[in-house]
């Protein structure tokens, strides 16, 4: 189990268990009393109506708008070694993406329309934004895969960190350090880093599937194992729904696969509008939502705030980017002091995750002059911010090859920030 063909079953193969492979069949289904345990398997295609970015779209993604950054790759700010070192992009990005900002959208109120109907045996998400608890899926029916804003604690001793506290620091752009003095390690929400591993409790819950009478995958790509396992563990015979952009992983290899491709949103309202539920899903909707038609920021109304996903992204990215403690000012003021030529270098950077079967590899090529790349010639693994620089210098400009190497050194060390200071943006 887990491990299916990719290839489409042939329309002539008749269903096993639905009366056809159509949205109306399972509607029907569950009407019929036959779908008492669903488990349900969801990604960031579920909140991007709600104006919240996915992580992974080439064009609009926060990893691929990131990539314009002086990070060392993308993922350096979801990367528990980086983190460790310069925790401050990840706090900007966490300014824009806290809860409290962003409203369900109809699929959220779906899920909570399952629930309130006794019929969710579990929600899988691999979503961070705990929309799906904002809506009012009770919290011992979700396993947040990757983790949530949820809770926080300190990365060196566990010990937990003040929901209220966390919610102030990121509100002032703050780093948030251990409430105990012997410790003062930094805090950071229970999202899986890379270089982490997934909580227990998702390995504790995987075999579920197995147990449900009915799957839905909403919103995801698939491609982050052990996740993506998921619906393959459902047994044969087991309706599987699949409410997504594309057609993704084994789904639709199945006699009882039903694929609804299109918007989730879109989707959903279909399947609600076939149970009988539509009315009702609209009012849970708008009990979340009374100023909007669809979900979104709380604060979206507002001219002065973003109000697309590409404002969003830019604004993020610009953000970030602001963060950064080593410049390019900083570079060009080091190579005005030292007086010293600076050749770019073209060098490719890999980053291969510790757990590969957590989360996937990636690639990112680029010039870099004087970069904080926090990669060595020799280590390919993130590391403390460094100004790596090469330089043509004569056999009789030793002093100053001698404060270059002091002022790299000076650059490598890692991040110190006193408990309560508060970052310059």
């Amino acid at each position: 189990m887990g491990q299916e063909s990719s290839t489409p079953v042939d329309e002539s193969t008749p269903p096993q268990t639905l009366n056809a492979r159509s949205i109306e069949a399972i509607a029907s289904y569950i009407k019929e009393g036959r779908a008492k345990k669903i488990v349900l398997m969801t990604g960031a295609g579920l909140s991007t109506a709600a104006g919240i970015p996915d992580f992974r779209s080439p064009d609009t993604g926060i990893y691929a708008n990131l990539a314009k950054l002086d990070l060392p790759y993308p993922e350096a700010v979801f990367d528990i070694s980086y983190f460790r070192t310069n925790p401050l992009p990840f706090y900007t990005l966490a300014h824009e993406l806290y809860p409290g900002q962003y409203k369900p959208t109809l699929s959220h109120c779906f899920l909570r329309q399952l629930s309130d109907k006794g019929l969710l045996l579990k929600l899988f998400t691999q979503n961070i934004d705990c929309l799906e608890r904002a809506a009012g899926v009770p919290s011992d029916k979700i396993i947040e895969a990757h983790g949530s804003f949820a809770c926080q604690r300190c990365i060196d001793c566990r010990t937990e960190y003040p929901d209220d506290l966390m919610k102030q620091a990121i509100h002032s752009r703050e780093v948030p350090h251990c409430m105990k003095t012997e410790c003062g390690g930094l805090v950071k929400p229970d999202i899986v880093f890379f270089g982490e591993a997934l909580p227990e409790e998702f390995h504790q819950n995987s075999g579920l599937p197995g147990h449900a009478d009915l799957a839905i995958i909403m919103g995801t790509s698939l491609s982050v194992h052990p996740f993506a396992s998921l619906p393959g563990y459902c047994a044969q015979g087991v309706p599987r729904l699949l409410l997504n952009s594309e057609r993704v992983g084994g789904l639709g290899s199945r006699a009882d696969d039903v694929l609804l491709l299109g918007d989730c949103d879109d989707g959903v309202r279909k399947l609600a509008s076939a149970l009988g539920w539509l009315t009702e899903l609209e009012a849970i909707f708008k009990a979340h939502n009374p100023d909007h038609s669809t979900g979104g920021r709380v604060d979206q109304d507002d001219a002065s705030q973003p109000n697309t996903v590409d404002d969003e992204i830019a604004k993020i990215t610009k953000e970030v980017d602001d963060s950064l403690r080593i410049s390019d000012q900083y570079a060009a003021s080091l190579r005005e002091n030292l007086s010293l030529p600076v050749r770019t270098a073209s060098r490719s950077i890999e980053s291969q995750n510790e757990n590969s079967d957590q989360f996937p590899s990636t690639s990112f090529t680029g010039d870099l002059k004087i970069q904080d790349n926090g990669l060595s010639e020799k280590n390919t693994e993130p590391g403390p911010l460094a100004t790596n620089v090469k330089m043509d210098v004569s056999s009789d400009t030793d002093d100053l090859e001698q404060k270059a190497s002091a002022a790299t050194a000076e650059s490598q060390q890692p991040y110190k920030h006193s408990k309560g200071d508060k970052p310059s943006l």
